[in-house]
């Protein structure tokens, strides 16, 4: 299995940093036009900048990346710890879990969200 570069472990520390920072224009920057990015608090996908730009208008995230796993040429998972809040400044989520990004053309094609497995060999 190919270990990943540099380069695409600082893409995803580029888009995290971005995302925290609310600098949506930055994060969109670093994703394919096609994105499919997960509505995690509604179930289903968006796709395409202009419908993740609307989803992420909806909550208020904070996402630390722990550590990086690679699997396989196009696919890192993310060990993260995610506390995202409603618009009126609830947690509706506290949680360590896994984001498993597709990469193309050295962009983010596609994110999932799921559980950590119990055991993941670091990129």
């Amino acid at each position: 299995m190919p270990d990943h570069t540099a380069p695409e472990i600082e893409l995803l520390r580029a888009a995290y940093a971005a995302f925290n920072a609310r600098d949506i224009d930055a994060a969109l920057a670093l994703m394919t036009p096609d994105v499919a990015w997960p509505r995690a608090f509604k179930a289903g996908f968006v796709r395409g900048h202009e419908e993740v730009r609307a989803y992420w208008s909806e909550i208020d995230p904070h996402v630390e990346p722990m550590a990086f796993h690679s699997e396989g040429a196009e696919h890192i998972l993310v060990d993260v710890h995610q506390v995202v809040r409603d618009l009126a400044g609830a947690v509706l989520a506290d949680q360590h879990l896994g984001h498993r990004f597709t990469l193309a053309h050295g962009l983010i094609q596609a994110m999932e969200v799921g559980p950590l497995p119990l055991s993941t060999p670091k990129a």
